[in-house]
């Protein structure tokens, strides 16, 4: 099988050469490493190979499916778990299987937002920065304490759980939940259900996102939203940028009803993300104020990247790829 891998970063590549070396003798999978995103325009690049390999931030909708249809592509490998980037109705209906790697590493994502979490409210960003310059002055580094605060999760899925787990036991927060669909273990994990989301925003002091991006959460944190909230509620994302509509979100810290925000993801970082900008302009300008605001942190998508977490998105994504060409059932596969 030959495979069209996009976007790809030297990490991936590194991987992905390590997961290959474990292939059983007889079976073969062969990787071409393209830098491009995918999209309309690079589609092109997946002639003459069996399946694309794509990540978070590759466009592949109905015209992106035909397009890669067209050109003999059978199969989709998505090495993530969110699949909101592909039109899977149209893969359906080109008889193309999708599958995914729903869990690669929640450990490393639920620990990464913690810590995003703690870096915001005791401005380790800002202490650092000061120290490198000589400056040891406390003024301006005031944070509060995790213990007994109200932490409200939205999704409460493995990450969500974990999460709730680190901020109930570990730090002995009073860890709240909205999920339509509850789990079982949430009790153990110290984490209690609420009824309604808006219940959450009302209750909470911290609140960490951990849905999947589906009609039914896209801009789940609006200006209505924002406005249930307690002010100076401090909001993490590690999950997706669509889930905060970024307007709302500038304009709840413009009014300081919004104390203090973490972000992992950006409803546009295709642009920006896994890049380096440094030398350009900026123009997405909502981004750009974003950027300005002293109580914002931001990171470049980075809170599945542990080596841990690369060992197995490489090596679930090349047994699915294997078990879709030796046409075996595959339990990874995105169903519509």
């Amino acid at each position: 099988m030959k495979v069209a891998v996009f976007g790809t970063r030297r990490y991936d590549v590194e991987s992905l050469d390590a997961a290959l070396k474990l292939v059983p003798e007889g079976r073969e999978l062969k990787f071409t490493f393209l830098d491009s995103l995918l999209d309309e325009a690079t589609a092109i690049l997946a002639a003459e190979h069996d399946a694309v390999c794509l990540f978070v931030n590759d466009i592949c909708d109905a015209k992106v499916v035909e397009r890669l249809h067209d050109l003999g592509v059978k199969f989709i490998a998505l090495r993530c778990a969110g699949y909101n980037n592909v039109d899977l109705a149209a893969a359906k209906r080109y008889n193309m299987k999708v599958v995914r790697v729903p869990s690669y590493s929640p450990e490393a994502v639920a620990e990464f937002a913690v810590g995003m979490l703690l870096t915001v409210i005791r401005k380790y960003h800002k202490a650092y920065n000061r120290v490198r310059e000589g400056n040891f002055l406390l003024e301006g580094l005031l944070g509060f304490n995790v213990q007994g605060k109200t932490v409200g999760l939205i999704g409460t899925g493995q990450i969500g759980l974990l999460t709730g787990k680190i901020l109930s036991k570990g730090f002995g927060a009073n860890v709240i939940a909205y999920d339509p669909y509850p789990s079982k273990e949430a009790e153990e994990h110290g984490i209690s259900y609420v009824d309604t989301v808006d219940e959450l925003f009302t209750r909470s002091d911290i609140i960490s996102l951990h849905c999947p991006l589906v009609d039914s959460t896209r801009y789940i944190i609006n200006d209505s939203a924002i406005s249930k909230m307690k002010r100076g509620v401090v909001i993490i994302n590690t999950s997706r940028g669509e889930l905060i509509d970024t307007y709302s979100l500038i304009r709840g810290l413009k009014s300081s009803h919004i104390g203090a925000v973490g972000l992992d993801v950006y409803e546009r970082e295709a642009g920006y993300f896994f890049a380096d900008g440094s030398a350009q302009v900026m123009t997405d300008d909502a981004f750009a104020r974003l950027l300005t605001f002293f109580n914002v942190f931001v990171s470049g998508h980075q809170a599945f990247f542990t080596a841990e977490a690369l060992k197995n998105i490489a090596s679930t994504t090349i047994q699915s790829l294997l078990d879709l060409e030796a046409q075996k059932v595959c339990k990874y596969v995105v169903e519509k």
